[in-house]
This record gives structure tokens, C-alpha cells and sequence, in this order.
């Protein structure tokens, strides 16, 4: 646990670096029911995979121009002259099968909104519509994947997605709130599980 003077005590992962503890302190854990929100979270932790999240945490506003501000209706319909684009543009991580899972995603992600009504009503089944609220003590017990991951993984790949291993899917949820694994010392623990 991390405690400066004067300030509450706090996960130790952002290490000191401001736009992961902006990240630690506004967003992850936090409840997502936005669909937009929900691709944006599902792309950029596909372009995670293998790599760490302070990278993609700094590459974020280019993901978020390169990929027209998240917009999956937009993203399912590029086509090569895009995805050459894209594979010539430094400011994100130029990965030719990660950008061809991201288009392949959102015209699986628009199949679902088209069955559930929305990917928030289909999302959040996997854990009874509502966020699993840990009670972990230090860094080394946070697993990398849960049964609920498991069974998001396995269906979100039955539905034609790509880069959707288990461990990426709960990457996913800890980042759309379905679980509150911020410490149980760390301030945003209490304040997630009192909304």
C-alpha cells in the first residue's frame, strides 16, 4: 500500500506515474453501462495483450483518433486503405493482427447489440448485473483470470471475437467495473462498494 502525507492510502500499481494514477483514481473499477465505453475498454486491452497497460494508458488519445473516437459502427466497416492507415500510424501499437481482431470485434460487438438490445445488457450477465467486489490484502493474490472470465472468454469466442483469452477478459472487467479489485486498504475499495 501506498500513502502520501495528507493523502488517502492507495493501490501501489500506478507507481508514481500520473495518467495510471489518474486511471487508478477516476476509472478502473468504476461501472461502465455505455456501449461505446465498453468497445473503447474491449480494443484497447485487445492491443494489451503482451504488452503492459501504463504502455496503452499513454498511447490512449492516439488509439482514440486513429480509431474514430471508439466508434464501432464506423470501425467494423474499414477497409484496407484504413487498416493500411493504421499500420503506418507511430502514435498506437502498429500490430496487424491486433487492428484486424479491433475491425473483426466490432462487427461481432454490433451482432450482439443486435441480439441483447445493447453489449451492456449482454456483458454484464457474466456476473448477475452486478459488481464482484473483492477483498484482496496485497498486489500478489489479484488472479488473472475468474470463472466468470472464463466463461465471457469462451463465449465471446464462440461469437467470433479475437484476442479474448480469459486472462484479457478479466483485464476487461476489472477495467468496466465488473469487479472492484482496487485493495482492500485503498480508499477506492469503500467508495466503489458504497455506489
Amino acid at each position: 500500500m501506498k500513502q502520501k502525507p495528507g493523502n488517502p492510502t492507495t493501490c501501489e500499481w500506478p507507481s508514481g506515474d500520473q495518467l495510471m494514477i489518474e486511471y487508478h483514481d477516476q476509472e478502473w473499477g468504476v461501472p461502465i453501462h455505455d456501449d461505446r465505453k465498453h468497445f473503447e475498454f474491449i480494443l484497447l486491452d485487445c492491443f494489451q495483450a503482451g504488452l503492459s497497460w501504463k504502455t496503452v494508458l499513454h498511447k490512449r488519445n492516439n488509439f482514440k483518433k486513429a480509431f474514430d473516437q471508439f466508434d464501432f459502427q464506423k470501425i467494423a466497416e474499414y477497409g484496407p486503405g484504413k487498416t493500411g492507415a493504421l499500420l503506418q500510424d507511430a502514435g498506437i501499437i502498429r500490430n496487424k493482427a491486433k487492428i484486424h481482431a479491433t475491425i473483426r470485434n466490432a462487427g461481432c460487438f454490433l451482432e450482439i447489440q443486435k441480439e441483447f438490445g445493447s453489449f451492456d445488457a449482454y456483458i454484464w450477465q457474466f456476473t448477475g448485473g452486478k459488481t464482484r467486489h473483492n477483498k484482496w490484502k496485497k498486489l500478489s493474490e489479484l488472479p488473472a483470470t475468474s470463472r466468470e472470465s472464463d466463461a465471457m472468454s469462451k463465449d465471446l469466442i464462440k461469437r467470433g471475437f479475437k484476442f479474448a483469452g480469459s486472462t484479457i477478459c478479466y483485464s476487461y472487467m476489472q477495467a468496466a467495473g465488473m469487479v472492484n479489485d482496487h485493495l482492500v486498504h485503498c480508499y477506492r475499495h469503500m467508495e466503489l462498494r458504497m455506489k
